[in-house]
């Protein structure tokens, strides 16, 4: 036993230390005889520059896997990074908008409120930069967020989904409305919830799921101020959904598509499709299958199994079936929001102030009305719509009735409002409630449309809807005969409302008094231009379905409302082109119909609208000029001053030649002497006036004008010479256009008359009486003269002597003056040479005694030296033209006399090439002539 307790001592024996020896090393002992160097990985340290980063050097790979993050916070400065990068670099949209939309939308669920709030911030800046046909692939995405989020169990994320709702109604209405089936099941599912009120035995019957109301006293903010959020988005999502729908083609001439029309059938607006720029546009092309025609074959077969039976939407809302059903759920949904909001309004049950409302109330009824007018126009076509108002008289009259009508019209009730200290947590979580107050005005106005589109025609064996249309028409009769200025919303659908009453009740006394109303707004002044044209819309369109309802047909106020229209065009004028366009329309409308208040009106004020100076005929644009040029057939008669001034439209250039065409043929088709005849309706002028129109308008200046003419003294007449007796006024090229084409067709209208002979007797009466005794006329009117006395010639009445001077002087003024202009500018006056050449050939050619007459003028001893080459160039063209052989040949003795005297009165040693060239063709010409015209003594007395 001691040897054992003395070997375990042995074992644990304590170390001895002795004073001045140096310690023994422990054998756990650490060696520290060593040094440490620093390890740098450069790669590591390098800045990320693939592209653009923050203030904090993080790019976009960076930023946008920290919102994977698990803390709040990383994901909440991730965002606001993301906003930065964007702003400074827009380019990373382009490349990384796939990533981005996925990634923020993915957190619009999160659980942190700051989250979601930079997530809404960074998708209005995302969709204020990118277009909606980017973003298009990537929306069903988004929409499934969003969907997500509307419905999820947490309110704050459903508070937070609206403020993205906005986002998406604001920049991408038309990729919302493409699948409105969704939406519109969670807009149902945020203000209420099913239930199944037939117990577990009926849960596969669909009509024993019902929607109630819901109520979450978790909100931030009262239910009713939840549900008008709610439905103020609801709104705004069913009129995307409205207008991106394929709009009927509506006969109104102004923006008011289905406000007020006609009562036609539908049709949809043809497509022309060019499917090379389509290929390349943006563009897209719905087809509708069967142009929107109903098939005849009914298929059972369906590509989507059926639907569970709570669902309330399918798929889309492409049949009338699928929007009643719509509607069968969201109406009473829309009447219990209203009866608890008006309950709460007014608790007491207080009868004397029931019409007067808080601006809450007001604003949810405003909202339920709005939803309501929105839901009719849901309907795919417009005897869906007729259906859907007849099912909603059915189903809901009554309870609109009682819940609207009773205490309409609406008025703002006045409420006393108390300091309260401001609580700053719960005044940031209201910000996003709808803070704008509801107009009363506004309220009663879609109150009565909302009301008048259940109305129905009355008939017999129908039930009549005087009691509560009377209020609804007093309303409206008030507020538009008040003078009270409306907005053009407001004015749209009071007159869709006034349309709606005329049409359907066909009262007499109430389509008077409504007219009436109408016609005191319609008279003020200042209106806005669009206001005017919605007004002006509305009668004429009214005025058009005057045929088909008799109480229509002798409204007062419809008559006077034409009979100004004249003197309102005439008034206008030029100044607001686009509203004299539709005064126009409007007036040749009635003129078309024969409205005997309108025209004579018309009449009255004829002389003005077609004043060649400041009239609107001249005026206006094209398209006008010639809708009023049309007019003119209507007129039933024109006075003497309205023709003179209809003559001087012609030839002032004002208008087109061809408009002045029309307006010379319509003249012509409305004379005594016209062969065609429309109707019964008589001539409205005499021949006297018509023939005095046609010579004015073949002359081209007025009386006026041509004694203006005569006392002119500047440079640009040319005086008179040997070879020029009368001075001519050169026009410029465009007016000699315009007047040779003026002239043309009043020639044919001539020609069209029957006898040439008194024809041209009448044209030669009024150039011997006020034209022979002229010393200075333009080259466009002696051209004229000469190609109308060409045509209208007729063998049997030679031409007077003092028309026969008088056309030789023109005719050989007009040949000194293609000297000028051939020498001056020959290519710029190219047509203009060539018509004034035409012109003397073919009258000299025609007229009897007229080429004698012109030779006979030329006095070649009253030439000088600069005029004889000048008359040598006039007789070799003459020379040189066949037609005018025979007629050379016939005065050969004058013309042989000429030669003689300027061979004579020809000096120099050697002769003149334009006199080799002159007796040349005079060679030639007898030579060839002499024979074949040796005998024909009776050509010779003639000419």
């Amino acid at each position: 036993m001691k040897a054992k307790k003395k070997k375990r001592q042995d074992d644990f024996q304590k170390v001895k230390l002795k004073v001045g020896k140096k310690k023994p090393r422990a054998d756990n002992a650490t060696n520290t005889n060593f040094r440490s160097k620093g390890i740098y990985l450069s790669e590591q340290l390098k800045r990320d520059t693939s592209g653009p980063t923050t203030h904090k050097q993080l790019g976009i790979n960076d930023l946008l896997s920290q919102l994977h993050h698990y803390n709040a916070n990383v994901k909440h400065s991730a965002l606001l990074g993301l906003k930065e990068l964007l702003s400074i670099s827009p380019s990373l949209l382009e490349q990384h908008l796939s990533r981005l939309l996925s990634e923020v939308a993915a957190v619009l669920t999160d659980k942190d409120h700051n989250v979601r709030v930079a997530a809404a911030r960074v998708l209005r800046y995302i969709a204020q930069c990118v277009p909606a046909e980017r973003v298009a692939p990537f929306f069903p995405l988004l929409s499934a967020h969003l969907s997500c989020a509307m419905t999820h169990i947490e309110t704050g994320i459903q508070e937070d989904a609206i403020n993205v709702l906005d986002v998406f109604l604001e920049h991408y209405p038309a990729l919302l409305a493409a699948r409105p089936a969704v939406l519109l099941t969670n807009f149902l599912e945020m203000i209420s919830h099913r239930q199944n009120s037939g117990g577990a035995k009926k849960a596969s019957d669909s009509k024993a799921w019902t929607w109630a109301l819901s109520i979450n006293p978790n909100r931030a903010v009262t239910s009713q101020q939840w549900r008008l959020s709610v439905l103020l988005r609801l709104g705004r999502f069913l009129q995307a959904v409205v207008e991106e729908r394929p709009t009927e083609e509506s006969d109104m001439s102004v923006p008011t598509e289905r406000v007020f029309g006609s009562s036609g059938e539908g049709r949809f607006t043809p497509l022309h499709l060019n499917w090379e720029e389509l290929t390349y546009s943006k563009v897209g092309v719905k087809i509708y299958e069967h142009s929107g025609a109903k098939p005849t074959p009914h298929s059972t077969f369906k590509l989507r199994p059926e639907q569970d039976p709570g669902a309330t939407v399918s798929e889309g809302l492409d049949s009338a079936e699928t929007v009643q059903k719509f509607a069968a759920t969201l109406v009473p949904l829309l009447l219990e929001v209203w009866v608890e909001a008006s309950t709460n309004d007014s608790p007491w049950n207080n009868t004397e102030g029931a019409h007067l409302l808080t601006p809450d109330a007001m604003s949810v009824m405003f909202q339920v009305l709005s939803i309501l007018q929105l839901l009719r126009k849901l309907a795919p076509q417009r005897e869906n719509q007729d259906a859907l108002d007849a099912w909603f008289r059915k189903e809901y009259l009554g309870d609109f009735k009682q819940h609207f009508i009773k205490n309409f019209p609406y008025g703002s009730r006045d409420t006393p409002r108390h300091k309260k200290k401001i609580d700053l947590k719960r005044s940031k979580q209201t910000a996003a409630l709808p803070g704008p107050t509801v107009d009363p005005l506004a309220l009663n106005i879609t109150l009565c449309q909302v009301m008048v589109s259940l109305s129905q025609k009355q008939g017999v064996g129908q039930e009549a809807d005087g009691d509560w249309l009377t209020p609804l028409s007093t309303f409206v009769r008030d507020t538009l005969g008040s003078g009270v200025k409306l907005s053009y919303r407001q004015l749209q659908m009071l007159l869709g409302t006034v349309w709606k009453m005329v049409l359907t009740q066909r009262s007499k006394t109430v389509t008077e008094d409504l007219l009436a109303a109408v016609y005191i707004y319609y008279k003020q002044r200042n209106l806005p231009l669009q206001t005017r044209s919605l007004l002006l819309s509305f009668y004429s369109k009214l005025y058009l379905q005057e045929q088909g309802y008799a109480h229509l047909t002798r409204s007062k106020v419809l008559s006077r409302w034409l009979a100004s229209l004249p003197v309102q065009l005439s008034q206008l004028g030029h100044r607001n082109p686009m509203l004299s366009a539709q005064l126009i329309l409007s007036i040749q409308a009635a003129a078309s119909r024969g409205n005997k208040d309108m025209l004579s009106s018309l009449q009255t004020h004829a002389c003005t609208l077609y004043d060649p100076q400041d009239g609107v005929v001249v005026l206006l644009p094209s398209e006008s000029q010639q809708r009023m040029v049309q007019l003119l057939y209507f007129l039933p008669k024109m006075s003497q001053p309205l023709l003179a001034n209809l003559s001087s439209c012609c030839t002032a250039g004002r208008i087109s030649a061809g408009l002045a065409a029309s307006l010379i043929r319509i003249i012509h088709l409305r004379s005594p002497l016209s062969s065609w005849t429309a109707g019964s309706q008589e001539a409205a002028l005499q021949h006297v006036d018509y023939f005095s129109f046609l010579f004015s308008t073949l002359i081209g200046f007025s009386s006026e004008q041509l004694a203006s003419l005569q006392e002119a003294e500047d440079d640009s007449v040319l005086p008179p010479v040997a070879l020029s007796p009368l001075s001519l006024y050169p026009t410029p090229l465009e007016q000699f256009t315009h007047h040779w084409d003026i002239v043309e067709e009043v020639c044919h209208c001539l020609e069209t008359l029957g006898s040439k002979s008194q024809c041209f007797d009448i044209l030669q009466t009024g150039i011997c009486n006020y034209l022979t005794k002229l010393e200075v006329v333009s080259d466009s009117m002696a051209a004229g003269l000469l190609r109308a006395v060409s045509r209208l010639l007729d063998l049997s009445v030679l031409p007077l002597e003092p028309v026969l001077r008088f056309l030789s002087q023109c005719c050989l003024s007009l040949l000194s003056l293609l000297l000028t202009l051939q020498q001056e500018a020959p290519t710029e006056t190219n047509h203009k040479r060539e018509a004034i050449w035409g012109a003397c050939v073919t009258a000299l050619s025609s007229i009897p005694r007229l080429l004698r007459v012109v030779l006979q003028s030329l006095r070649v001893a009253n030439l000088n030296e600069e005029e004889l080459p000048q008359l040598g160039q006039i007789l070799s063209m003459l020379l040189q033209h066949t037609s005018l052989h025979s007629q050379l040949l016939a005065n050969t003795t004058l013309l042989q006399e000429i030669l003689q005297h300027l061979t004579r009165f020809s000096r120099g040693a050697t002769r003149e090439q334009w006199l080799t060239d002159l007796l040349y063709c005079y060679s030639v010409t007898v030579a060839h002539g002499s024979s074949a015209h040796r005998g024909n003594l009776g050509l010779r007395d003639i000419y």
